[in-house]
Formats: structure tokens, sequence, C-alpha cells
């Protein structure tokens, strides 16, 4: 699918230095912003990132051949005399229009996922479930923030049936201008939770800022939210009109106390067996937990607006990614890989699964970012819990300023061990851990906690 002189002349306005004879030939196989994997026939975009700036590689992309370029106001003396290009105020705003130029052009149905936790899962669920309708174009890895969101765009083909987009964000404003230049068809909020309350300042924040997805959501389109959450249905009203849809995960034991004649869709979570009861249907999914059966509640809620039947028992193997959902093996001890990132929802919720688990219990728990004034309260949150639950001992790592107030809070609490390098987790685990015994790995994305597991027994 190319894109069209006259069509970036609409998105970008007028390309200058367009000499005699070369309209003909400026249309372009896609746009790509890093010059290391540029090919001649695409459009090079120089965005300026936090660590970088794209207008120090146009030498490269025009040894490659480029027929033209995007760049900012002023940066027009880098380039040859007579080489034609688009000048924009901002290049990063253009990459997103560009992106939105060929989320149109597809014309295929968009799901956008936020939330605090679980957005990934929810994605990855997401696309294998609607599977049955085709080839489905997932953002890859974390690819959630604004240069994410249009790659992932602008990588869809049009084989593709489907496109899921997740978003992420670390302020208000964000995902408004995620949803701007995606125009989903469907939303799906997962949760309001405390991640990233540090950078926000209030929970009340975070629902505004997740909310937000439902600004340039198609107007027949519909939101998808968890139930029982008051100011999130209130607050989602100030920015989506149109159709939403509640989801509320049980556990099975509640089935016949929880019948109501609402509009909620329910779920039922048997743990004895790992299934999932919805609307009839029994349904076994690979990834374990309380909150990954929800998570698959808003996966089937997606489903059934695209149609999809399901017969009376499924099962579904989903990819886990690094850092989520991921079960080591090895002669002495199973490993949980929860480490990718943590937040207080997030934490509890890994350390229910974890006790769950056969023989005894030890987590690696890294403190958890981006809590602001509220990081002490939450830890003694997660600390309290851990204290009063059968995990025999967690490591706690955090940074050196911080050790000697959460010290002086668990000196007095045998189960914990308080660290400030990762390098001494391996050494430390092993010497608790026996055969058969189950860890935990959880923690912010700062310990970089997927380093220590193949020095771990």
């Amino acid at each position: 699918m190319e894109f069209t002189l006259s069509e970036l002349n609409d998105v970008l306005g007028d390309i200058k230095n367009l000499g005699e004879g070369k309209k003909d030939f400026l249309n372009f196989k896609n746009v790509n912003h890093d010059s290391r994997t540029l090919l001649g026939n695409e459009l090079f975009i120089a965005i300026k990132g936090k660590n970088y700036d794209g207008h120090s590689f146009l030498p490269e992309a025009l040894k490659k051949g480029v027929k033209s370029v995007v760049i900012k106001k002023g940066m027009q003396k880098l380039l040859p005399n007579k080489f034609p290009y688009w000048v924009v105020d901002d290049t990063l705003v253009a990459f997103q229009k560009i992106s939105l130029l060929k989320r149109k052009k597809l014309n295929i149905p968009t799901v956008a996922i936020t939330g605090s936790v679980g957005k990934t899962s929810t994605k990855e669920m997401i696309g294998e479930v609607l599977k049955k309708l085709g080839r489905i174009k997932l953002s890859h890895a974390n690819f959630n923030n604004e240069i994410g969101v249009a790659l992932t765009i602008l990588e869809t083909d049009i084989e593709d049936k489907v496109l899921v987009l997740e978003m992420g964000m670390r302020g208000l404003g964000q995902i408004e201008s995620l949803s701007k230049y995606s125009e989903p068809d469907i939303a799906v909020i997962t949760n309001i939770g405390t991640a990233h309350i540090g950078l926000l300042g209030s929970k009340k924040n975070i629902t505004h800022a997740k909310c937000e997805i439902g600004k340039f959501l198609n107007p027949k389109g519909v939101v998808v939210i968890p139930a029982n959450d008051s100011f999130l249905e209130n607050t989602l009203k100030e920015y989506w009109k149109g159709r939403v849809i509640k989801v509320d995960l049980l556990k099975i034991e509640n089935q016949k106390e929880s019948f109501k004649k609402d509009n909620i869709l329910r779920g039922f979570y048997n743990s004895s067996n790992k299934t999932i009861l919805i609307e009839e249907n029994i349904f076994e999914i690979s990834f374990e937990g309380l909150h990954n059966a929800k998570n698959f509640l808003f996966a089937y809620a997606v489903a059934k607006e695209f149609g999809i039947q399901f017969s009376s028992f499924n099962k579904f193997d989903f990819d886990s990614q690094e850092g989520r959902n991921k079960i080591f093996k090895s002669t002495k001890t199973t490993i949980y890989d929860e480490s990718y990132n943590a937040s207080p929802e997030s934490v509890k919720a890994c350390i229910k699964n974890l006790l769950n688990k056969p023989r005894n219990h030890f987590l690696i728990f890294g403190s958890m970012q981006e809590l602001g004034k509220e990081s002490e309260e939450y830890h003694r949150e997660i600390f309290n819990l851990i204290n009063n639950s059968d995990i025999d001992k967690c490591l706690f790592i955090c940074d050196k300023k911080n050790e000697n107030y959460y010290f002086s809070y668990l000196k007095d609490k045998k189960k914990f061990l308080v660290l400030d390098n990762i390098k001494d987790i391996p050494k430390e685990i092993n010497k608790y851990t026996r055969k058969g015994d189950s860890i935990l790995i959880k923690g912010s994305r700062c310990w970089q906690l997927e380093k220590i597991i193949e020095f771990i027994n």
C-alpha cells in the first residue's frame, strides 16, 4: 500500500522543491523514522526523540537514495539544493498524522487497549481469540507510545483483518493523542490502578487519562470496562457518549448468588481446574490466576463484538511476552517470571497466584517505582500481605537511598532480606530453596530482574 504525493500533501502541506517531471515518481512504499532500516522507496521522517535527533541521520538517509524527507522548520540547510522535502512544525505529530492516513486507507476494525495493568496480556489474548477472523496485527512487544502506536499502524498490511493496539501513558493528554491518530472502533480499559500515580498525582487523574481513549472512538463503537467501578463509569461519560460493556469476573462458587438480570457480562473462574465459565461456554487458558482470567473476559467481550461463536469447551494457549506469564522449570525449583514491571495491584495478583502453587513459596521483589509520595504506604501494604501469608522468604531489592527506611521497617520480620544489588540475589535465594519450591520474580522495569533467572537453581 503506497502513499501518493497528493495524499501526503493533504496531510503535511505542499512539498517543497518539487521540480518538473518529479511529480509522477514521488510515491512511497512506506514511512520510516529509522535510517538503519530505511529503504530507497520509503519516505524518511526525521523525528527528534529523548536521546536522539533524526535530523542527524539525514546524510545517511540521502545516501540510501530516498526521494524526499520530512523535516522540522529550520533544518532545510541540512539538505542539498533543490532536494524535495516537506517541512512541518513537529515531525512526531507529522508521523502520527501519516499513521492515521494509513489507518484510514486500511479501513479495517481497530481495537485499542489501555489500563493500569494487564494491557499486554489482554492484547495477546485478544489477538489469539480473533484469529478465527484471519490474520491479526498486534502491537509488537511494548510499542504503546506515540512512536510505537504509529509504527504498528504503518506496519499493518492489507492482508490483516483486525488491528489491535496497546496504549500506554505517562501523563494526561497522551492517550487522547494516541486515540486521535488511530481512531479505534473498540476500546478496552482493563482497570484503574496506582501505576504512575507518582507522575499523575492521584487515582482521579489516572482515571481521566485512561478515559481519554474514548475521545476519538468511532461513534458506532464500544468501550469495554470492568464493572463495579462507579468513578470510572462516571468519568468515562465525560469522554464517551456511546455504548459501554461492563465485565465482571467472580469465583465459580459465587455463580448462583450472583445471577442478576442486568447488562453486565459475567465470567466465573474455577481455580481447581483453571477454567472460566462465560455464557454457558467453558474456557481453559494457558495464563494462570484470577487476574488473567479477568483479562480473558475482556478478550471474550471483544470477540463477541466481532460475532465470533465459541464451542461449549475452548482451550487457548497464549504466547507469553518477556517478563510476563513466563514459567521456568529447573531440576530444583519452578520460577514464575513476572519481572517486566510492577504496581501494587499486579504484585498482589501475582502473590495470590504464587500461594496456589505447591511446596514452599519464595518471592524476589524489586521495589515499585513511580508511586510518588504514596510509595512507602504501598510498599508497606505489600510487606504486610507477605508477612501474613505462607511465603517462606522474600528477597526485597531497593536502592540505597531507601534502604535504611525499608530495613528499619522490616528488621523484625524474619521473612525478609533487604538487598540493594540484584547480583546478590541468586546466591541468597539458592541458600533457602529446596527441590520442588516455587519462586515468584516481580519488580519494576528498572531492576531488570530477568537477568538473574539463569543463575537461580
